[in-house]
């Protein structure tokens, strides 16, 4: 299994010097090789007996050429340039798989980053050896064992970090409490709701702090532009930013371990949240509170523990269906936080029905599996699972 360790560098101004230096080098290298592949793609069609544009020829040619044209490059690693057009590469692949957009070009300040293969650089305590600098202090030690695959140095404002992929085997401890199969319902006034009536508020970073972030907005665009107090204001701005993310990243690493390490298999929704930041009146509030990092932390943290995450059919009616009898409402008004249930009289809150719902469909939805049936509202996959024999209380071996 890879994971990434991203460790907070402390670099002195000589060692900061080069990091920007090599990050670009590597901007400058990826955008020259995304300029130099679309002037050969329009050539190839005018003349489809040349060859189309790679990777692996332009980082020939960039070789070719650089000592000559691009002298300063030398003054950094070689993986500065060579990674960036690997990676431009693995980009044009995406593209082409329908996986990502069409490439665009990286921007300072945006994309200063640069990427270090596992024979270039040694981690040895809290520091790190980069080519042709020497150590770099790390603000902590090294959290994974296993063969380190890769580094990547990025600036974040005006800090420095080193995300080192390391190969392991060591994963988490197994679920502290099994306590089976949970539902789990997204909503905007209150994070999420668990199917065992527990609810957890979203910390909310950004409608918090949404009056300072304004007010520093307004502050930046009245300085006069190439000015000291512009830059001064324009990184104070850049910290607020970076101040929220942290904050409602922390918040839903905190409630999706205390998910994954409780419950073995997680149902939620397939939810759409690209087309419900369309909405004018709720768009800020979905953003603010982060549906698809939580699914996203909930999916690979499960997975780790041996557990499971049941993704429900975006169209599956999780809050108008009772979870007593299964009458379905014709309709139902976001503004309705309880109902009852024409059918059996039972009085429900809409966020903790949904979400027993959910967990109905998960429980159902592995059991299905067992049986090699479909599995009814969760999503469908393309290929259809064999049957095979699952245990949610089975022995994990993590050593």
């Amino acid at each position: 299994m890879l994971v990434a360790h991203r460790i907070r560098l402390v670099p002195n101004n000589v060692q900061a010097t080069y990091f920007a230096r090599a990050a670009g080098t590597a901007r400058f290298a990826y955008n020259w090789a995304l300029a130099e592949w679309q002037k050969q793609y329009e050539t190839c069609k005018a003349d489809p007996t040349l060859p189309k544009p790679s990777e692996a020829a332009l980082r020939r040619l960039l070789n070719s050429i650089k000592r000559e044209q691009f002298p300063w490059m030398l003054t950094v690693t070689k993986n500065a340039p060579q990674i960036a057009i690997m990676q431009l590469g693995r980009a044009f692949e995406n593209f082409f798989t329908g996986r990502a957009r069409y490439p665009r070009f990286r921007r300072k300040g945006q994309d200063d980053r640069f990427t270090l293969a596992n024979d270039q650089f040694r981690v040895e305590g809290r520091r790190i050896r980069i080519p042709k600098l020497g150590w770099v202090r790390m603000r902590e030690t090294l959290r994974f064992a296993g063969r380190i695959v890769s580094a990547s140095v990025a600036r974040v404002v005006n800090h420095w970090y080193a995300s080192v992929t390391v190969e392991t085997s060591d994963l988490p401890a197994p679920h502290v409490e099994n306590q089976g199969t949970v539902g789990v319902d997204l909503g905007v006034k209150v994070l999420a709701t668990l199917s065992t009536g527990e609810t957890f508020e979203g910390p909310k970073a950004l409608r918090t702090l949404l009056m300072r972030l304004r007010r520093l907005s307004r502050g930046l665009s009245r300085k006069v532009k190439g000015s000291r107090n512009r830059a001064k204001a324009k990184l104070k701005l850049a910290k607020l930013h970076v101040r929220i993310a942290n904050i409602r990243l922390d918040s839903l690493h905190q409630l999706s371990t205390s998910i994954t390490r409780r419950f073995h298999t997680i149902g939620i929704e397939d939810l759409n949240v690209k087309g419900m930041l369309r909405n004018r009146y709720l768009a800020r509030a979905i953003a603010d509170m982060g549906f698809g990092e939580l699914r996203r932390q909930l999916k690979y943290k499960a997975a780790w523990r041996g557990g499971q995450v049941v993704l429900v059919d975006r169209w599956f009616p999780s809050s108008k269906l009772c979870s007593g009898c299964g009458y379905r409402l014709e309709a139902l008004a976001l503004d309705v936080r309880h109902w009852t249930c024409p059918g059996c009289g039972v009085s429900h809150d809409r966020d903790v029905n949904a979400a027993i719902n959910l967990k109905n469909v998960a429980v159902s939805s592995t059991a299905s599996a067992c049986r090699g049936e479909g599995s009814g509202p969760a999503r469908e996959r393309k290929v259809k699972p064999a049957p095979v024999k699952q245990e949610s209380n089975r022995k994990v071996n993590y050593g």
